[in-house]
């Protein structure tokens, strides 16, 4: 039996013009990725520096919002300020060691070169040695001829950072003083008080599990930062190659990179290693052993601790959403992630919850019997 199904061709034209328009809209914000991060950035800042603008608000003689806004940026500023001066002394000062020993590192790697050779005329694979050599020295002029296109373009790219950093701290500033205002009036245009609690309520609860993720997260990352920290300074005392003021440094990577959930850690253990492999390579070996066994403790005992009744999210859900932060807007993208799947979740939450209730109400006698009566009074 075949079934016919006509549609008239204004149906049709509107189907398509739904579908042209949802196309036209994820073509939009993907093209507008750059500034949206920029914006979710700033409210991410903005929602995480409310708490204590506003209670330094309320404790200042005249409330007031700019002031207080403007201390705490002072404040933020000032921390920032303090790390690079402490974090890029030591940092320039192990470059200009490493550059220093490097001729020495030539020269042992030349020794060990001509047991090599030996090794080479002995299997008679000359032949192949050339050819990869060939193919190094083809690399390393290709290199040098786009030194300078690169060079450019990694100085564009440090000028848009730059850019982009000081547009999210204003775009913060302006948030943070206007955003009560804000909201004001639009709770003024509420006409329904219920629903109008019932959208505050969900505020709230989204605003906690922002806020409460982004406390439990820089506590979880100082911690990191403190021990890798302490860690390095001990070892200072054991290895005379390591410097003790390198321990600051690996606070701030440490602290900096932990912030990006699931990869930051590691990625930040690595680099600290590798620093410290060029001091000292018994050192790098132990600092490595150290955090594989802190990011378990970590990830075990300290991070759900801290992190817990705050967003409860699944560890897919986390991975699912960091994995789509970090690849479609890449590093704050990754840090904004979770905190936004704990906001959807809210809200998903929160509509499930109002279904029930609207089912609920709909199941009671007495609600069915005034909608019989209502539908026998117009029939």
């Amino acid at each position: 039996m075949k079934v016919r199904i006509e549609i008239d061709t204004r149906t049709f034209v509107r189907f398509w013009l739904v579908v042209i328009g949802f196309a036209f809209a994820i073509l939009a914000l993907y093209s507008a990725r750059t500034a949206l991060i920029i914006i979710g950035t700033a409210l991410f800042l903005a929602l995480a520096l409310n708490g204590p603008v506003s209670r330094l608000s309320r404790r200042l003689p005249d409330r007031s919002r700019t002031l207080s806004t403007a201390i705490a940026f002072t404040v933020v500023v000032a921390l920032l300020a303090a790390v690079v001066f402490l974090v890029l002394p030591p940092i320039i000062q192990q470059t200009a060691k490493f550059i220093e020993s490097a001729p020495t590192l030539v020269r042992s790697m030349s020794e060990q070169w001509q047991g090599l050779g030996n090794l080479i005329d002995k299997y008679h694979i000359q032949p192949q040695v050339d050819q990869a050599v060939a193919a190094i020295q083809a690399d390393s002029t290709r290199w040098a001829a786009s030194f300078g296109k690169n060079f450019i373009s990694g100085v564009g790219s440090a000028f848009s950072m730059f850019a982009a950093t000081l547009l999210v701290l204003v775009l913060t500033f302006l948030m943070l003083v206007e955003g009560p205002s804000w909201l004001k009036r639009l709770w003024g245009l509420y006409k329904d008080t219920d629903r109008m609690e019932t959208h505050q309520r969900l505020v709230r609860r989204m605003h906690s599990v922002v806020s409460g993720y982004v406390t439990g997260q820089l506590t979880v990352s100082g911690i990191g930062g403190l021990c890798a920290g302490a860690t390095v300074f001990i070892m200072s005392m054991f290895f005379k190659e390591i410097p003790a003021n390198l321990a600051l440094p690996t606070i701030a990577i440490t602290f900096t990179l932990s912030l990006i959930p699931m990869f930051g850690a590691t990625i930040a253990g690595v680099i600290i290693s590798l620093l410290l492999v060029f001091n000292s390579v018994p050192a790098g070996i132990i600092f490595a052993i150290y955090f594989m066994i802190y990011q378990q403790v970590e990830n075990n005992f300290i991070s759900p601790t801290i992190q817990s009744r705050r967003i409860e999210l699944s560890p897919l859900a986390v991975l699912v959403a960091v994995t789509i932060g970090l690849y479609v807007f890449g590093i704050a993208g990754g840090i904004i992630s979770i905190p936004i799947a704990g906001s959807l979740k809210v809200l998903v939450e929160e509509y499930l919850e109002n279904n029930r209730k609207v089912r609920t109400e709909a199941d009671k006698p007495l609600t069915k019997l005034v909608k019989k009566l209502s539908g026998d009074s117009v029939s």
